[in-house]
């Protein structure tokens, strides 16, 4: 398995990073559990939060995979919402932040 590696410059950012991915992870649990119950709803709201986060903090594929979750979630079609769920778990295991 392959890491990502993201360079941040930003110090600011860079210290929040840890409890951002932290959240991230936290959310597989909730959206697994969502996607369970085909709580569609939950799913869109978590991947629409998602899409607007995750560029601003150096994420671009968060962003990526949260607007597909959310356009999933609309659609209803558990078998993307659940591709993307593992899609965004992969990438959060993978993930390696650096400072510049």
């Amino acid at each position: 398995m392959s890491k990502i590696i993201i360079t941040i410059d930003d110090e600011d950012i860079l210290e929040l990073i840890p409890t951002y991915l932290e959240g991230r992870r936290e959310e597989v649990d909730i959206l697994r559990d969502a996607a369970e119950r085909k709580d569609f709803i939950s799913v869109r709201d978590i991947g629409h939060k998602l899409r607007g986060s995750g560029g601003g903090f150096g994420f671009d594929r968060i962003s990526e995979i949260g607007q597909d979750l959310e356009a999933s979630a609309k659609a209803q079609d558990l078998p993307s919402v659940i591709q993307n769920i593992a899609l965004l778990q992969d990438y959060l295991e993978r993930v390696e932040v650096v400072g510049a």
